[in-house]
């Protein structure tokens, strides 16, 4: 077993939407989206969260090669959204930084459908 959801499509096609997702969730701090995108998203989120904790200029870089540089508002991008007022709420936890709700179908498609936020 790969260890993740191939989402049906190529690698470089799954890499680019999972960043726009690491970027949309950092900005808007809760996202739509189906239930498995949900569970690999969740994955890397973790991840940011936890670089964002180290608050290195290491950590800093490595988290730019993930997270896009959108405006998040306030005169800041995503990165620094993440580094100054998402990384220092989760200071004293250990993990389990975000939720997902499951929301029942899609109406076209019927996908199981599903809200990914951060846990306050």
């Amino acid at each position: 077993m790969a260890g993740y959801s191939k989402l049906n499509r190529r690698s470089d096609q799954r890499k680019a939407m999972l960043r726009d997702l690491v970027t949309q969730l950092i900005i808007h701090e809760r996202i739509e989206t189906t239930v498995t995108k949900a569970k690999e998203l969740r994955r890397l989120v973790e991840k940011m969260v936890t670089l964002g904790k180290q608050n290195t200029l290491a950590s800093r870089r490595r988290a730019a090669q993930i997270v896009r540089f959108l405006d998040a508002g306030e005169n800041q991008n995503a990165i620094q959204k993440l580094f100054s007022d998402i990384a220092p709420r989760f200071q004293n936890r250990e993990g389990g930084y975000t939720r997902i709700y499951r929301i029942g179908p899609r109406r076209g498609d019927a996908t199981e459908m599903a809200i990914i936020e951060f846990v306050e």
